[in-house]
Parts: C-alpha cells; structure tokens; sequence
C-alpha cells in the first residue's frame, strides 16, 4: 500500500490563547497522505517540547528528554509508517507534562503533579483558569484535528481505520518487561487480533495482547474519542523504547509494523464502521 501521491505538511491557524508564542510550534503536525487515504496514524506523545511561557514546569534537565515528558521514538516510527502505508498522521507537538492529550479532561492525570515518582512543580496549585489555558492551546486543537480529518476522509473516500503509535519503558518500577511490541485494544477485534498474529508469526518479536497497558483502560483516551466510540476500526501500537530510541531502530520497527499491516489493512470490511458505543464528542 504505497503512497500515490505525495504528503504536504499543514498545520493549524494559531489557537486563541496567550499560551504559545507567535513563533513557537502550532499544537501539532497534520501530515497528509495518499488521496483517499483511509489510514490515519496518531502520535499523542510525539514530542518533548513545553511552551515558553511555562519555562520548564520546573523540572530538573536531566528529565527534559526522558520518558515522563513523552514517548521516546514513538514520533520517528509514526513519520516512517506513515510513509510506507500512505497515511495521514496528527502528531502532538507539545509534552504530556503540560496537558496529556491521550487522558480526558477529568482525569486527574491530564496536568500530572508526579509522574513515575518525578515531581513536576509547575504543576502544583494550578487556577482553573491556567488549566484551562492548556486545554484550549493545546488540548482541544490536537483533537479537532483529528475529528476534522476523520470527517474529511469519511466524506472523500471511506471511513478510516485509526491506529495510535505509543511506546514504553524497558523497567517499570524495578521490573524489566519483556515485550518487544505491544497491540492495545477493546471490543472491536477487526485490526487488532490479525495484527498480533502477524508480528507474533515473525518468531523474533514477543508481542503483549493488552500489554504492558491496556485498550481497556480509560487511559486510552484518543482512540476511545475517535475510534472505538464511533465504531471505527482502530489499534494501538505499543514499542519498547529502547528499540526505536535510535534512526535505524525507527526504520526497522516501521518496517516490522508496515509488512504486517499492508496485508491486513487491504481487508474491505475495516472500514465499514460498527454501531457507535456511547460516542465521545
């Protein structure tokens, strides 16, 4: 499922908010594909960028670039998976630390005080209305643009098949996890189950069926949004960090995911969407 036509970048008109300067990213990245493409590739922790007007949360250097900022690699697989399927991919351009836009406003995990034991000062003693100022710079535009893609697509083609690209620590807490990869989902097994059979038929990869996180956790928060609560076929896509921590591991991970994702995603019934589940606006 090659590209046949070639991606542009766009981004969005700057949110209404005093949050992000003028000249600082939009946030996120809308990659178009393929005309008619019916593949949409989400990257909620793509970066570890925090606005200037938030300084550094305070948090000390030595975790800017960790884990607890976002998902190391994750952006780097997205970008070549999205170019070997011919995709569309919205990636998030701002750290989880500010507002994580994979968790819903309710969750008290959206603006963490802690996370993995680190304390994030800038966090603390937040107003509603600097909370709020998150939301709408950068939480709210991330999934409008989603939504509105999703939207496009559905009218121009078919409706797309969403698949979120995620990925997690080798040791969590003192224990190592064994996976290489992990395949995240909930009720509609259309993508997910043939997916783990193809990567486990590789024989070099273990592959955790709702592991190390689980599709039903409401930590799922993207994909329950925009996929799963309104019947469309959907799967998140979980890799050890340090497996894509470099170029080469990136490549060759998009290249694992893209061989065995070609022949699933030609299957004509994906993307016939099932009866929404309590839809999520």
């Amino acid at each position: 499922m090659k590209p046949s036509a070639k991606a542009s970048a766009s981004e969005a008109a700057p949110p209404d908010s005093p949050l992000l300067g003028a000249d600082e990213p939009q946030p996120f990245e809308l990659i178009e594909g393929a005309a008619g493409s019916g593949i949409i590739l989400v990257c909620d922790h793509a970066s570890p960028r925090f606005p200037a007007a938030l300084g550094q949360l305070g948090i000390p250097d030595r975790y800017l670039g960790d884990h607890i900022a976002w998902d190391i690699g994750a952006a780097g697989v997205a970008r070549r998976l999205r170019e070997r399927l011919g995709a569309d991919a919205v990636l998030a351009n701002y750290s989880r630390l500010v507002v994580d836009v994979n968790r819903g406003l309710g969750d008290a995990s959206a603006i963490p005080a802690i996370s993995d034991g680190v304390l994030i000062p800038g966090n603390l003693g937040l107003t509603a209305a600097e909370r709020e100022a998150r939301v709408l710079a950068l939480h709210a535009p991330y999934h409008a643009a989603i939504g509105a893609l999703i939207g496009r697509r559905s009218a121009e083609s078919r409706v797309p098949v969403v698949i979120g690209i995620h990925s997690f620590t080798p040791r969590w807490h003192g224990t190592r996890r064994p996976w290489h990869a992990g395949v995240l989902w909930d009720r509609d097994p259309r993508l997910p189950l043939p997916l783990l059979a193809a990567l486990r038929a590789r024989g070099d990869l273990v592959v955790g069926d709702n592991e190390p996180y689980s599709g039903r956790h409401t930590a799922d928060y993207s994909i329950d949004r925009h996929a799963e609560s309104h019947g469309l076929a959907h799967a998140g896509i979980e890799i050890r960090q340090d497996l894509i921590a470099d170029a080469a591991g990136q490549e060759r991970f998009a290249g694992i995911l893209g061989d065995a994702l070609e022949a699933i995603l030609a299957d004509a019934s994906l993307y016939a969407p099932l009866s929404p589940v309590n839809p999520i606006v």
